[in-house]
């Protein structure tokens, strides 16, 4: 292909026509970094609020529980249920200590997430929910994901979209995209067979935008995907976008991350990172360009360190996430970046933006 293809392909993007699968291929596997960071940046500016803005975020992520039966090969955190000296559920005692230093630093939220616990159905976080917002009544809760939806409709015997309705009925303010990994089946064989599938994880982010559940979507790549798996993950994530209701948000952001290989069982396989600067960059652009209906992009800064999530913020993505009070379990695999307020901040101002906190749905608080 020449570069005239790929000029009348960029083209195509900035007047966000959605690209065909091949249009997608073709550039990420041939279009210059620096081109598609410059048309990323582009479209950044004409899908945001305030183009010179970049939003950031203060929340706790605390984990329901330790326990999973799923026993992923990227995860360091889980534990299985008869491994009764690690296994934990957290105390409300637990959550009422964290969740008062979350408020006193400034936090809007909880991200709770946890294993799929053999023994946990709807009843317990029904219960868990309530109680939280009985005490906690400002405070949202931005928790689960597609696959403990699908885990706890199992164990409950329910639907997962009734799983979403009580949940939502309990205190449930929106849903992160977590466990959505790669969309791939062939690549869920290989790193997490005993989870929910691809399938799975669309159909309950479907369900939840039929209900109006404002869900975030992710995409774990840098293991044993291909480019053009990556490729195909995004278009299947904004062809779900596409089929929300109308008036509905859906997903809110897309945010990628790379996998953190150390101590897991996918490295014991000989699975190496491939993580470079260029490639996520490379991922940020696309992300930006082939996502043409969600407007949030966010920046990795756990997972890539902040000299490159920072040059990302010029090349498609406009949110640079929370500063995370607390986080275990990217955390367990060797992510050692951290940030406070301050840091944060700084950061965007050095890229040439102004930060604005946001809540969970981009709404700035300050």
């Amino acid at each position: 292909m020449t570069r005239n293809n790929i000029d009348d392909i960029l083209e195509k993007a900035l007047v966000r026509e959605p690209l065909t699968r091949d249009e997608a291929y073709l550039l990420y596997d041939e279009a210059p970094l620096q081109l598609l960071c410059s048309v990323a940046d582009t479209l950044r500016r004409g899908a945001v609020r305030d183009a010179d803005v970049v939003t950031w975020q203060i929340d706790r992520n605390v984990n329901i529980t330790n326990v999973c039966k799923s026993g992923c090969k990227f995860c360091n955190f889980h534990c299985k249920p008869h491994q009764t000296d690690k296994a934990y559920i957290t105390t409300m005692a637990e959550y009422r200590t964290k969740v008062e230093e979350a408020l006193s630093l400034g936090a809007d939220q909880l991200l709770l997430q946890g294993g799929l616990h053999p023994r946990l159905g709807i009843d317990f976080y029904e219960k868990l929910f309530r109680q939280l917002k009985g005490e906690f009544p400002t405070l949202r809760l931005n928790a689960l994901g597609a696959p403990e939806v699908q885990h706890i409709a199992d164990v409950s015997g329910i639907t997962t979209r009734e799983v979403l309705e009580r949940l939502r009925a309990a205190g449930l303010d929106t849903l992160p995209g977590a466990g959505a990994e790669i969309l791939s089946e062939r690549v869920r064989k290989i790193i997490s067979p005993a989870k929910p599938s691809a399938h799975d994880w669309v159909r309950v982010m479907h369900e939840a935008h039929l209900l109006d559940i404002p869900t975030t979507a992710t995409m774990m790549y840098g293991h044993v995907e291909t480019p053009h798996e990556r490729v195909d993950h995004l278009i299947t994530i904004r062809d779900l976008q596409a089929h929300r209701p109308e008036g509905a948000r859906g997903f809110t952001a897309f945010i990628p991350w790379v996998f953190c290989p150390k101590g897991t069982q996918l490295e014991r396989e000989g699975i190496s990172p491939r993580f470079s600067a260029t490639e996520y960059l490379r991922i940020v652009a696309m992300s930006r360009i082939v996502l043409n209906n969600i407007a949030n992009i966010q920046a990795s800064w756990l997972t890539v360190g902040k000299d490159v999530a920072e040059i990302a913020l010029n090349s498609g993505a406009n949110d640079m996430g929370s500063i995370m009070i607390e986080e275990n379990v990217v955390s367990s695999a060797g992510a050692t970046t951290r940030f406070d307020a301050e840091a944060m901040q700084a950061t965007i101002r050095r890229a040439g933006f102004t930060p604005k906190l946001r809540d969970q749905l981009y709404n700035y608080r300050v």
